[in-house]
């Protein structure tokens, strides 16, 4: 009986190991193929000779040289950043009051809003979107402005926005504003004063997400700006093309690096910040 109890324990230990191997190799073979293009880009950009495949660079700055020659290079950096960073702004202003309203104002059908909102936003997107929307920008005479851009992507990035902020501001007791309009605090006082400090995290979360779909987003300017001074990186990127098509690929491994250094920044802050320890309510 002992034996077989032995024998038991042996298979079921054996099991579990070849068990974690496997566990082991998925993890890495997930690893490799998100770190591989993320080593590319750190690597190709100071190759003198870069190809697709990754290599011991050549090191040199002859990359980032050809990249200066081009007047609209950096241009386009700063660009993304105002398409970014307003778009990051717009939503936070409009998306935290109405998820608060949302969260606090109870009427029939509330949640089926908040869903066919969430739904329809994530449906009608991209290309499907970009016919109406510029007949939009047109009647509003948008067309080729920040202003414009800003407006059509905070428009596409609200309804996620509230749904996200929504879960943030259910988590806040309702004693603290109660004992604020105890005290006489206006509606606004009481969500500049109490709700948004308490909720900054998701806040953040939104501001953040908000500024990397601004970042990388190609269709939307692409449409709406046509003076090149007003081009973001994303469209940008296609101007180190030959005229065959082909892509330069020293000049886009270098403008790839400054491109995503903007988003990996805030990616660090971030992370040194909070941690990505992102909670609505009381920080316990």
């Amino acid at each position: 009986m002992a034996i077989l109890k032995r024998q038991k324990t042996k298979m079921i230990q054996e099991k579990t190991a070849v068990e974690k191997g496997f566990t082991g190799l998925f993890l890495a073979l997930c690893v490799a193929f998100f770190a591989l293009p993320l080593v590319w880009l750190f690597i190709a950009p100071w190759d003198g000779q870069p190809n697709y495949s990754i290599k011991w660079p050549s090191w040199t700055l002859t990359n980032f040289a050809e990249i200066s020659k081009n007047p609209y290079a950096y241009k386009s950096l700063v660009n993304s950043a105002i398409f970014s960073a307003g778009s990051g702004i717009a939503v936070i202003l409009v998306g935290a009051p109405a998820s608060y309203v949302l969260s606090r104002v109870k009427f029939k059908g509330r949640d089926s809003f908040l869903y066919t909102l969430l739904l329809f936003s994530s449906i009608v997107t991209g290309s499907a979107a970009m016919v109406p929307l510029y007949l939009l920008a047109l009647r509003l005479n948008i067309l080729d402005t920040y202003q414009g851009v800003i407006l059509i992507l905070t428009g596409g990035l609200i309804p996620t926005a509230i749904f996200i902020l929504k879960d943030f501001t259910d988590s806040l007791p309702r004693s603290y504003e109660e004992s604020a309009q105890i005290f006489g605090a206006s509606s606004f006082r009481i969500l500049k004063d109490i709700v948004a400090p308490i909720i900054r995290p998701g806040l953040a979360v939104i501001f953040v997400w908000s500024f990397v779909q601004a970042w990388g987003n190609f269709l939307v300017p692409f449409i709406l700006i046509r003076d090149i001074n007003k081009q973001p990186g994303a469209v940008m990127m296609y101007s180190f093309y030959s005229d065959g098509g082909q892509p330069v690929i020293r000049q886009v491994a270098a403008f790839s690096l400054l491109y995503a250094i903007p988003v990996m920044g805030m990616y660090f802050y971030v992370n040194k910040k909070y941690g990505f320890r992102f909670y609505g309510g009381i920080k316990g």
